[in-house]
C-alpha cells in the first residue's frame, strides 16, 4: 500500500513539474520579437467646448526583445488626425501616439484609431469619445 501511494505521489509531482516547465517556455516565446502594450486604449474627453483642446496622447511600450516599428496609424474619419513615431522603438522603449479631434464639429463623437506594427497582434484599436458643445458665453448671447 505504501508503494502505491508513493508511486502515485511521484507521478503527480512529475506531471505538475512538467506542466510548469511548459508554461514558462510559452511565456518566454511570447516576449520574443517586438511587443506593443498601451497604458490605456480608450479615452473619454467628456464635454469639450467648440474649438477647445481635442488632443490626447496614448502612451505605449515595446514589451518585446526586438525593435518595434509602427507601419501605419489610421483613424476612422478625417476629423481625427493621429501622429506617431516613424523610427524604430527599441525593446523597453516608451513612446506616444498623439490623436487630435476636430472640436469645431458639434455633437457627440466616438472614433477609432487602428495601429499597425510589426508586433504579433495587429491592429490594435484605440478609441476616443466625447461631446463638443458651444461655449457657454456664446450660448448666452
Amino acid at each position: 500500500m505504501k508503494k502505491f501511494f508513493t508511486s502515485a505521489l511521484l507521478i503527480i509531482a512529475t506531471f505538475s513539474l512538467s506542466c510548469c516547465q511548459t508554461l514558462s517556455s510559452e511565456k518566454q516565446e511570447s516576449v520574443l520579437g517586438p511587443g506593443l502594450e498601451f497604458d490605456v486604449t480608450e479615452h473619454q474627453f467628456g464635454i469639450i467646448e467648440k474649438g477647445g483642446n481635442g488632443t490626447f496622447e496614448f502612451t505605449f511600450t515595446n514589451t518585446g526583445t526586438e525593435p518595434l516599428i509602427l507601419s501605419n496609424v489610421r483613424s476612422s474619419c478625417g476629423c481625427t488626425v493621429p501622429s506617431w513615431p516613424h523610427e524604430p522603438i527599441p525593446a523597453g522603449g516608451k513612446e506616444t501616439i498623439k490623436v487630435k479631434y476636430d472640436t469645431n464639429r458639434l455633437g457627440q463623437f466616438s472614433k477609432t484609431i487602428s495601429v499597425y506594427s510589426n508586433a504579433k497582434e495587429e491592429p490594435i484599436i484605440l478609441k476616443i469619445a466625447g461631446e463638443v458643445k458651444e461655449a457657454a458665453t456664446a450660448a448666452t448671447k
